[in-house]
């Protein structure tokens, strides 16, 4: 039992411990993980999009990804974010902090599906508040940054600093959705079949500390590997709750529904279900391929302990 007073009046009386023990919880849990995975996620883009070129610390106002270092920065950024947030909040509902590792939890790892949608609802709307952090924090320099460039936030270069909170396309797709799609997918895939086998103590286990820190790394590989095709969103919450705290906060049809004229147009469903199929491919292939071959192994071991000897 922990000597920490709880602030609240109720618990230290000994009520509500059931409403806090059960889904509320573990709601309260995603929510503000998601809210650190996006307030140090987007905060790192605004610090390479805005925050140095405005401080100062690049060649001009506008200069940014100039060379690989820049990309690294962001590669890295995420990874601590990520990181972060599962510390955070892995110890009461597990951390998913991203609606495809939920579904595919609830496909494959008997997650309850009655939880789901409060999961879901709670991850997106950390996610929103997030961007809200880092868009209070970076107002000016953003605003610095669009005057620099000469554009407005609905401009199709307004997608420049829009891409702060969320993401779009590389250009060289030349409009189409489908590879991006394919894209969104494969990376959530990738995504999940590490979590499920950092995770599977039946595996080359790690130690319960270091699990968040490597599903961190995971993620910068996955961005780094892949993340200049469509900017590795690979968690629906992490892109569409900030898409839409963008586009009340004025980025208009370059946020939602995810147009820029000439580029891309509607494009914000890609990161929605490109994740969510991509993360049931990844837990069942992780399970078709490793999963299976380790409960046969287990099985095929229980099996031939001598009869009476009891397993530590």
């Amino acid at each position: 039992m922990s000597d920490i007073t709880p602030l609240r009046g109720a618990l230290r009386h000994g009520s509500g411990l059931k409403r806090l023990n059960g889904t509320w919880g573990e709601v309260l849990a995603e929510f503000l993980g998601t809210f650190v995975l996006i307030a140090f996620g987007d905060g790192v883009v605004a610090m390479a999009v805005a925050g140095l070129p405005g401080s100062g610390r690049t060649e001009d106002p506008t200069s940014f990804f100039l060379g690989a270092g820049d990309w690294l920065l962001i590669g890295w950024g995420w990874a601590f974010a990520v990181a972060f947030g599962v510390y955070v909040a892995g110890g009461v509902s597990g951390a998913h902090i991203n609606p495809a590792v939920t579904l595919a939890f609830a496909v494959r790892r008997r997650f309850p599906w009655k939880k789901v949608v409060p999961y879901i609802v709670a991850q997106v709307v950390g996610a929103f508040v997030g961007a809200a952090l880092v868009y209070l924090l970076y107002f000016d320099a953003i605003n610095a940054f669009n005057e620099a460039m000469g554009v407005a936030r609905t401009d199709p270069d307004g997608n420049i600093s829009f891409s702060i909170f969320a993401t779009f396309p590389a250009p060289y797709f030349d409009g189409n959705m489908w590879i991006p799609l394919a894209d969104q997918i494969v990376g959530t895939a990738f995504l999940v079949m590490f979590v499920a086998a950092i995770i599977d103590m039946r595996n080359a286990a790690v130690k319960a500390g270091l699990g968040p820190l490597l599903i961190g790394l995971a993620v910068a590989a996955i961005g780094i590997s892949f993340g200049a095709n469509a900017g590795y969103a690979i968690n629906p919450a992490r892109d569409f709750g900030p898409r839409l705290f963008a586009w009340m906060a004025g980025w208009g049809d370059v946020a939602l529904p995810g147009t820029v004229e000439g580029s891309f147009s509607a494009y914000f469903w890609v990161p929605i279900v490109g994740p969510l199929i991509g993360g049931v491919i990844g837990v069942i292939v992780y399970d078709l391929f490793i999963g299976d071959v380790l409960h046969s192994r287990e099985l095929l071991n229980r099996a031939e302990e001598p009869p009476g000897r009891t397993r530590d």
